[in-house]
């Protein structure tokens, strides 16, 4: 009796999570003590956090066959059509979004100010009080509105997004009350003067709103469409959170072009054209949105937000050439910035992890304490520091033709904000919505243009301008953190409007991401690892080139279902562990036993709580006529929120549990099989590229009854002359 054994290894720095059958080829042992004996070593739900992987395959039951054969060319029509219409709205929803956000912050900010200013004419120490309050009473909103209605809306969100693309479903992290949370608690932390940004908080917005219009609204809110019901399974939502991502970066920066290639570059691990056609129609009504918005502005409705914009800087006026002499600068430019990201992530890992491990874990007070002094030192140094230096007013141009100042005459010069690095250093993390883009410009910006300070005084023939190697230096410091390249030299590019800076954006941004790769790795890598969130790397780790996919399943063992099954068995298997996926076995005639499918858990326990398809005896079913009558593919859709059936929800009766239940229609009768010689790298490039939950691990095959060309893929449909099966031939004994 060939040995069986299921594949469950947990694959963090190199681990990944596979279920996976090692039988001979469709064969499994006829013991029934092996199903008492059996069990998996997946971790539960509950030991990484409620974390759960996402089933982007399709399950082609019997549901889904019938559900494919009710379809005419008209129903298909009107799924793209809602699918793009789905587009329109993530772009309209996210553009507005990010509009609001602009809005109440540069409002907020400019009431502040305001006062601060009007107070401090006749004493410093009162304008600085107002200031401090001000800054702690918006602070203070946002960090109350995260920790007491929205958890999930604490830091920028796109370590989680990430993940959620990635496989991995946080709970909570695509909420209505999380949606909420990131806007008005975005408005707080950035309102409130906290050395953090709105970009990252933007992304995880538009994933929210994109998540929420795949499901139709929120039912516990009672705001649902029937229009979206077949969209509600993890493969169509992961395309319209991929659709929202993008989104969010073009809202944040007016960039629609840099926010589809974040998407692609950044986020998401499965990628087709089709989807790019769309992410690129939501990120452009994205743009449209935003600039009707500020058109709109511009007539003075906006407040203190009436002539502001969306682009950072400008420097298209600035410095137009630049020499080869200059380039010895930007290349270091880049050295520090992949420096000083690398020491940033790790000094923000740290303080993080011990937030996570230690402090956050005495309850909602004290994260409020901690926001609030986080909230007091900021507001103390952003005050204080401009005093202790005078600033001295640009001189006259009529008089000293030959001086060239920064700012136009009458104005003062700019402060260096190395308090910066400090301070976000200790905000991020804390538990308000927070991104990481804006302080990385000022950091990335203030050691930028001391370099061109430096580049001005020994290359004085030279017309160089600071301004440019602020831009680079912030470029080369988010490249040298967040270890992104091509989306982040688009995203530069656009907000500066300057297309003669890309080869030198190109150079300091391939220069930080080296360096910085040295010594850790990216940014919402670390804070995804920090998470408990088990990405799978692009590519896989040196040492599975030696490993096959047998020595990875080695020493586990199977825990399957017979396909007519006693329902009190399901209720006890399901009970004891909290497996996702059983094999499903059946008896031929001649006796020997074959593996049939794969059944996930979420349809045991949709089977189970219906109560539909239960049976008094224990033989196979015919239901191909009666299924489609009694379940359609939208009875097994999971929530976005993650919290589906749970065994607990179901209630059945004594007699009930006596019954039985035919499966084979529920399973899914094509799984990925790997033999079990396939080389692990294999086995993880499959496992990722096709974003998989599971795959079986078989022996070698005996027979091979065919072989698929690529002309067999592209030719159209045989006639059936053609269509001759070859007999099988025998390749091991």
């Amino acid at each position: 009796m060939p040995s069986v054994t299921i594949m469950a290894n947990q694959i963090r720095n190199g681990r990944f999570e596979v279920e996976a059958v090692r039988s001979a080829w469709s064969r499994l042992p006829h013991s029934e003590d092996a199903a008492e004996d059996a069990g998996y070593h997946i971790p539960t739900r509950d030991s990484r956090g409620g974390l759960e992987s996402l089933d982007y395959e399709v399950v082609e039951n019997e549901p889904y066959k019938a559900d494919r054969a009710q379809r005419r060319m008209l129903y298909v029509g009107y799924i793209v059509f809602v699918k793009w219409f789905s587009a329109l709205l993530i772009g309209i929803g996210t553009g507005l979004s990010a509009f609001f956000i602009n809005i109440a912050v540069e409002n907020f900010a400019g009431w502040k100010f305001a006062a601060t200013f009007a107070i401090i004419k006749h004493s410093y120490f009162a304008g600085f009080l107002v200031y401090m309050l001000f800054n702690l009473a918006l602070v203070f909103s946002s960090v109350f509105i995260v920790t007491h209605f929205a958890p999930a809306a604490a830091g920028s969100g796109i370590p989680e997004i990430k993940g959620y693309l990635n496989g991995i479903d946080t709970p909570g992290i695509l909420l209505f009350r999380t949606l909420i949370g990131k806007i008005f608690g975005s408005i707080g932390s950035v309102g409130g003067g906290l050395a953090l940004g709105k970009e990252g908080p933007l992304v995880h917005t538009g994933a929210c709103i994109a998540s929420l219009i795949g499901q139709g609204g929120s039912t516990k809110y009672h705001i649902n469409s029937r229009w979206f019901r077949d969209f509600k399974n993890d493969r169509d939502r992961r395309d319209l959170v991929t659709c929202g991502c993008a989104a969010g970066v073009a809202g944040a920066f007016r960039a629609p072009v840099g926010g589809v290639l974040f998407a692609l570059e950044e986020v998401t691990s499965w990628w087709r054209s089709q989807l790019m056609w769309r992410v690129f129609f939501t990120s452009a009504i994205v743009a449209v949105v935003v600039r009707a918005s500020m058109g709109w502005c511009k007539l003075g409705n906006c407040g203190h937000f009436s002539s502001g914009g969306f682009i950072i800087w400008d420097i298209s006026g600035g410095q137009e050439d630049y020499s080869f002499q200059e380039l010895l600068p930007m290349a270091v430019i880049g050295v520090i910035g992949g420096l000083l990201g690398a020491i940033f992530n790790q000094l923000t890992l740290y303080i993080s992890s011990w937030r996570r491990n230690v402090l956050h874990k005495r309850g909602n007070r004290v994260k409020i304490i901690e926001v609030c002094i986080v909230s007091l030192i900021t507001s103390i140094l952003s005050f204080g520091l401009p005093l202790l230096r005078k600033c001295t007013p640009c001189p006259d141009l009529k008089e000293y033709p030959d001086i060239e100042c920064p700012r136009p005459s009458g104005t003062y010069g700019n402060y260096v904000n190395a308090m910066f690095y400090f301070l976000a250093i200790i905000t991020y993390g804390t538990a308000v919505p927070s991104g990481q883009f804006v302080p990385g410009i000022m950091i990335g910006s203030t050691y930028g243009r001391l370099v061109g300070m430096f580049v001005v005084k020994v290359y004085k023939k030279l017309n160089v301008e600071e301004g440019t190697y602020a831009l680079l230096g912030a470029a080369s410091f988010l490249g040298g953190s967040m270890r992104m390249t091509v989306s982040l030299c688009v995203i530069m590019v656009e907000i500066t409007n300057n297309l003669q800076l890309l080869p030198l954006i190109m150079l300091v941004l391939l220069i930080s991401k080296a360096v910085g790769d040295v010594f850790n790795g990216g940014f919402y890598e670390e804070q995804a690892r920090l998470r408990g969130i088990p990405l799978l790397e692009s590519r896989p780790k040196q040492y599975m080139r030696n490993m096959i996919a047998k020595e990875a399943c080695v020493n586990q063992k199977v825990a399957y279902f017979p396909r007519v099954v006693k329902v009190g068995d399901v209720v006890a298997m399901l009970q004891s562990n909290s497996h996702n996926g059983f094999p499903v076995i059946d008896h031929l005639q001649n006796g020997e036993t074959v593996v049939i499918g794969l059944i996930l858990r979420s349809y045991l326990l949709v089977v189970l709580q219906l109560k539909a398809d239960f049976q008094h005896i224990p033989v196979p079913s015919d239901t191909r006529g009666a299924l489609s009558t009694r379940h359609s593919v939208t009875d097994f859709v999971k929530p976005a929120s993650s919290k589906g059936l749970s065994i607990n929800d179901i209630h059945l009766t004594q007699d009930e549990m006596e019954m039985y239940i035919d499966l084979q229609p529920f399973v899914n009768p094509s799984p990925y099989v790997v033999p079990e010689d396939m080389s692990l790298t294999k086995v993880y490039n499959l496992f990722r590229q096709l974003g998989l939950r599971h795959i079986f691990v078989v022996p070698c095959p005996s027979r091979v009854i065919g072989m698929i060309t690529r002309k067999d893929l592209l030719s159209e449909e045989k006639e059936d002359s053609d269509a001759t099966e070859l007999p099988p031939v025998s390749i091991r004994s």
